[in-house]
């Protein structure tokens, strides 16, 4: 392999074709990369197909064919069932492959990963992600990495295709620490969002006007810009499913503990997103500032009185956390 990866002479296999990985994969074949993609459910493969793109039968036809591997997977469970094991990533991986690993996980399962790839040969960044499914698809995501900088700095070919800007955060596992900081501001803030809407419904404020008017403000950082068009539309199809969020957020539950750090904000967001699983896990995480029915169509009347359809208020679940 050549010192910097070239579009031309590498070979890229992509692990993983969910919300993020498909989109992934779809943009490396647009910038021209030889690319091909595995899924472990059928399902997710057949669109991908009659997009022209390139898949591979088995995992380990894509690993033993692959010169760099990026791999974006839902949690520590599916990375260990890809990862290991008879048929597995660690079982067919050859010496000098470089691994980008992509998936949003625990850092000491990051840090076994790292060590396994050490064992035979590879070479392992973990690359964590930061933005949802529109910035994949816009190449504007920020890319987070932990690891040697002889092999980020091989890779930066692939992160100019995929990504507006990167990071060497550190040695192995800085870029998933990195990643469970950035994500427990998303957490906190996507809550606080839903009190803020809350309390403005209980104070009569016209809905409508106020989900215009809040992301116009300084007080709204540009990753919920689009959020409130969702919460005002009742369109919460998934850009970052909520149970994802839930899941980071007690990744970094979990860090903090065992670092002996308090974050109680953290805490109670996690404790309203938990909840939430049940009836909006699969939905985007701005469905926690929800109404019971779509806010569409609906308004305040004339007297400032709220007509029917209440948001939820997230309020009593915090302190009840």
């Amino acid at each position: 392999m050549s010192t910097t990866l070239s579009k031309e002479s590498t070979k890229l296999g992509l692990i993983g074709l969910g919300l993020m990985g498909s989109r992934f994969l779809r943009r490396l074949n647009a910038e021209g990369w030889n690319v091909r993609g595995w899924n472990r459910s059928r399902d997710a493969i057949l669109p991908l197909k009659k997009y022209g793109l390139q898949i591979e039968e088995t995992l380990s036809g894509l690993v033993g064919k692959s010169e760099v591997l990026l791999s974006s997977l839902a949690d520590d469970n599916a990375v260990r069932a890809v990862y290991f094991g008879e048929n597995s990533v660690f079982a067919n991986v050859q010496p000098q492959t470089i691994i980008l690993e992509m998936s949003t996980i625990s850092p000491d399962l990051s840090a076994l990963l790292h060590r396994e790839a050490a064992k035979r040969g590879a070479n392992l960044l973990d690359l964590a992600v930061s933005g949802s499914t529109p910035a994949v698809e816009a190449g504007t995501v920020t890319l987070f990495a932990g690891g040697e900088p002889e092999i980020f700095n091989r890779c930066v070919p692939v992160f100019e295709s995929i990504a507006r800007q990167w990071y060497l955060m550190g040695p192995a596992t800085a870029g998933i620490r990195m990643k469970l900081v950035v994500n427990l501001l998303l957490g906190i803030g996507m809550e606080a969002i839903a009190e803020a809407v809350s309390l403005g419904e209980h104070l009569k404020l016209d809905l409508d006007l106020l989900l215009d008017v809040l992301p116009k403000t300084a007080v709204v950082a540009p990753a919920f810009s689009g959020k409130f068009l969702k919460i005002k539309n009742g369109d919460y199809s998934p850009q970052f499913p909520l149970h994802l969020m839930s899941k980071d957020m007690n990744l970094a539950q979990s860090a903090a503990h065992q670092c002996k750090v308090e974050l109680p904000a953290g805490r109670a967001a996690a404790a309203v997103l938990n909840g939430a699983l049940a009836e909006k896990g699969a939905l985007d995480i701005s469905s926690i500032a929800s109404p019971a029915s779509t806010l569409a169509g609906r308004h305040n009347d004339n007297q400032g009185n709220c007509k029917p359809g209440h948001i939820v208020s997230p309020v009593n679940a915090t302190a009840a956390a």
